[in-house]
């Protein structure tokens, strides 16, 4: 089955492997990493936050496993009011409902995308492929590339 997703990867000629799960699997990304037998950390959430004074979302790709500092977040996105978007306005955006947003695809040109830097040191990263059981595996170099995220400090406190 070819996804959205898929096909964004093929018309870019970006490599990944497609992997498939029981849709009955647990929402979370530390359940699809148990499935699909590969760490947590790899397995990449996908969150959409809105800047609150001009309505702009953005993606903000973290590790299962990972938290992102607040004002690691407010610096990388430019703005102290933001939060989470709502599960309608993701919807509106992305055309997903939460829990199955692919990091890549759907992004229209100037959406901007955040990957955390330590993501960078993993050999492989899976992401939601559209669909909940779909699940796309991709190399870190070759999400940015599939994304156009901005790869950023998200987790580590500066001091």
């Amino acid at each position: 089955m070819k996804l959205p997703a898929h096909l964004h990867l093929d018309k870019n000629n970006i490599p990944y492997e497609a992997k498939s799960f029981s849709p009955e699997t647990e929402k979370g990304a530390a359940n699809v990493a148990r499935v699909l037998d590969f760490p947590e950390r790899q397995a990449v959430k996908t969150l959409v936050f809105q800047v609150v004074d001009t309505g702009e979302c953005v993606l903000v790709m973290l590790g299962g496993d990972q938290n992102a500092v607040s004002g690691n977040l407010k610096k990388a996105i430019g703005s102290r009011n933001i939060q989470m978007a709502p599960p309608e306005r993701v919807k509106e955006v992305t055309g997903y409902i939460i829990g199955s947003i692919p990091a890549f695809g759907w992004q229209p040109a100037g959406f901007r995308s955040f990957l955390e830097a330590t993501l960078m040191n993993e050999p492989i990263l899976g992401t939601g492929a559209g669909q909940w059981g779909e699940e796309v595996m991709i190399t870190p170099d070759n999400l940015v590339k599939a994304s156009g995220a901005t790869v950023v400090n998200l987790t580590v406190k500066s001091q």
